[in-house]
């Protein structure tokens, strides 16, 4: 579904991503992770639609794109869940999922059974604001928007950050749901490593922009990839 080669990002005159490669399959979790500040959430950004890239090619269906917007990306189906959930406080819960709708067809701008079945609360709370939420709630009200655009690539940066245990097996759960269905494919970025190892069917380990460790599950060691990213945390202190 998604190939991109060679990428590169610029944000003025530092460069960011040094030639980064990534795929995303229909029926799999690709983790992305490494520490803070490594540029896992300037390459969602990037893939989203959201910061032009400076080289490098992305296919999607086997469509090579060019410098697409965020607008058009999503019509394109790339949902996107970033960090900090970003929802509006002051609208209510049906209403922050209602503007999911701005990249559907009138036909289908609708909330299916399946955004509640997967979120129970939002349901409960759905004319209650956006603002009133706990962090796990806004979270969970994040990622049913994106889910009203009916994407085929779904993009999320750090859902359990903040995030207290039931509500990220909560989470947990409903990506794996996603994943299972087969027609969806997910780039997920995430530092929680038990919740990464046990969703992902590929990992791309950044460091400083560049990738240091990639490859699917099969062929990497948890006890490996664990290292990897201890040791880098280690040095970053």
């Amino acid at each position: 579904m998604l190939n991109a080669t060679n990428l590169t990002l610029h944000y003025g005159g530092s460069q960011i991503l040094h030639g980064i490669d990534i795929a995303a399959h229909p029926g799999q979790v690709t983790c992305v992770m490494g520490n803070n500040g490594v540029g896992k959430t300037s390459l969602l950004n990037l893939l989203a639609g959201r910061h032009p890239r400076s080289g490098g090619e992305i296919e999607f269906d086997g469509r090579k794109l060019d410098r697409l917007t965020a607008q058009a990306m999503a019509r394109m189906g790339v949902g996107y869940v970033p960090q900090g959930r970003a929802i509006f406080p002051m609208l209510t819960v049906r209403e922050n999922l209602e503007t999911g709708f701005a990249c559907l067809p009138r036909s289908e701008r609708r909330i299916s059974d399946e955004i509640f079945d997967s979120f129970p609360v939002l349901a409960e709370m759905a004319d209650r604001r956006g603002g009133d939420l706990s962090g796990g709630q806004q979270q969970q009200l994040a990622i049913a928007r994106a889910l009203i655009t009916r994407p085929r690539l779904l993009l999320l940066d750090e859902p359990t950050e903040g995030i207290q245990p039931n509500i990220i097996a909560q989470i947990g759960r409903v990506i794996a749901a996603l994943r299972d269905r087969g027609d969806m494919a997910i780039i997920l970025v995430e530092q929680f490593f038990d919740f990464a190892w046990e969703l992902g069917d590929g990992f791309l380990v950044l460091e400083r922009g560049r990738a240091i460790m990639q490859g699917p599950k099969s062929d990497l060691r948890r006890e490996d990839l664990h290292a990897r990213l201890a040791g880098h945390a280690t040095a970053a202190e």
